[in-house]
């Protein structure tokens, strides 16, 4: 079988959206003037290691817990669809820590790019798309994390607060699509 770049562009958009890089830059630039500006390379590096190893070895650490790939889909599906909905409704529903005296891993590299939601949704993935798929959406998406990290000024300039805000909706509302099919092909499995 030959490479599926529909799976390739449906997982890394569905990391894209649930890192929400762009979504991030207004925190990231507070971030950067409380902490004197923020390390790009050291920041990537960590939270790709993260999320390369939740993807290998999440689905052991699931099994000790004695869950499987298909009820954490879910669960994570339900995560995912509450991000969507945060995103589009423009309302807190988690919580985060604002302690950013710990720098470039916390809160940059965890958990602002590899959070509980980005490590949920690489599990949930799993339940329907090969690792390679995955790990090569993860290596897309560091790619974008390091050059937003790199040009956050730039980019705040040229889209605007009702730039950003228009992205985060847009992006919203893909995260909740992703959800609902994560979620219905998951659900179909359990009564077999």
């Amino acid at each position: 079988m030959g490479f599926n770049v529909d799976n390739l562009i449906t997982i890394t958009f569905t990391l894209f959206a649930v890192i929400d890089i762009v979504g991030s830059i207004p925190l990231l630039i507070s971030l950067k003037e409380k902490m004197g500006g923020i390390r790009a390379l050291p920041a990537t590096l960590i939270s790709g290691g993260l999320m390369i190893l939740f993807l290998l070895v999440g689905e052991n650490f699931l099994s000790i817990l004695d869950l499987d790939v298909k009820s954490f889909a879910i669960g994570g599906s339900i995560v995912i669809f509450l991000l969507g909905l945060e995103m589009v409704l423009g309302h807190e529903i988690f919580k985060g820590d604002a302690d950013a005296k710990s720098g470039t891993v916390v809160p940059i590299a965890f958990p602002i790019i590899a959070g509980s939601g980005t490590l949920t949704t690489i599990i949930s993935l799993k339940a329907n798309y090969e690792e390679t798929y995955i790990l090569a959406g993860i290596l897309l998406n560091l790619i974008i994390v390091f050059a937003v990290l790199k040009s956050l000024k730039w980019i705040e300039r040229v889209l605007g607060k009702a730039g950003l805000t228009a992205i985060r909706k847009f992006f919203g509302v893909i995260l909740l699509a992703i959800a609902v099919k994560i979620f219905a092909s998951n659900l179909s499995e359990f009564g077999k």
